[in-house]
């Protein structure tokens, strides 16, 4: 089987496609959480999905980081990540993504991203490097970070991209998600988004949206 760069779990569907190329899902989790972290989330997509969790690459806490936080702008509610450590998780991601095309049959053309927090983040600024590669894009409880603010590619008009964020969030404020959101309406993706109850997490109404966009882009 090709070597995939980043540790993950790979669940397949119940359903064989017949040997044909399945769409999938690459799921990127939060600060110091692991692959296994978003499995319920996961579970809930449509049962077509190949579902390819990946793990960072750095431990932290019991559980694995993307990269280091910039606090140079002030607390936590100001962090951007750290560059060069963004940097190495892009690319190890998208080698990922590649790789996993191949070992797993996937269907190049129906793959999605699923990010929460550091997840989120990360997964927002891939879509803006390589529009092409990714057929749409959850971001929940993140921010689009400054590093990536400025791009303009070609292929992100009309992009199916569903923006997440918690009412009461101290991690990672409303305010920042709406900014991501308004940046990506200016760049004419289509953005679908909501405010939800609760803090740091994702609950029963934004999961239960999530669901419903997926399955929108399944249909």
């Amino acid at each position: 089987m090709t070597e995939i760069p980043l540790e993950h779990v790979h669940v397949a569907p119940d359903e064989e496609s017949g040997g044909e190329p399945a769409p999938a899902v690459f799921v990127l989790h939060g600060r110091g959480a692991d692959e296994e972290d978003l499995l319920p989330v996961a579970a809930e997509l449509p049962d077509e999905l190949h579902v390819v969790s990946l793990r960072a690459p750095d431990p932290l806490q019991g559980g694995y980081t993307w990269y280091e936080l910039d606090l140079s702008a002030g607390g936590l509610e100001s962090s951007q990540p750290d560059a060069d450590d963004f940097r190495r998780s892009l690319d190890l991601i998208g080698e990922s993504v590649e790789r996993a095309v191949d070992a797993y049959g996937l269907d190049a053309d129906r793959l999605g991203l699923l990010g929460f927090s550091q997840g989120a983040i990360t997964s927002l600024s891939l879509l803006l490097e390589d529009p092409d590669r990714y057929a749409w894009v959850v971001a929940l409880h993140g921010y689009l970070a400054e590093s990536h603010a400025d791009l303009d590619p070609d292929g992100i008009e009309g992009k199916p991209v569903f923006v997440g964020a918690g009412a009461g969030d101290r991690v990672i404020p409303e305010s920042r998600t709406t900014a991501a959101v308004e940046r990506f309406e200016t760049l004419d993706a289509d953005v679908a988004s909501g405010s939800f109850p609760g803090g740091h997490g994702i609950g029963p109404q934004e999961l239960d949206a999530v669901v419903e966009f997926v399955a929108s882009r399944m249909a």
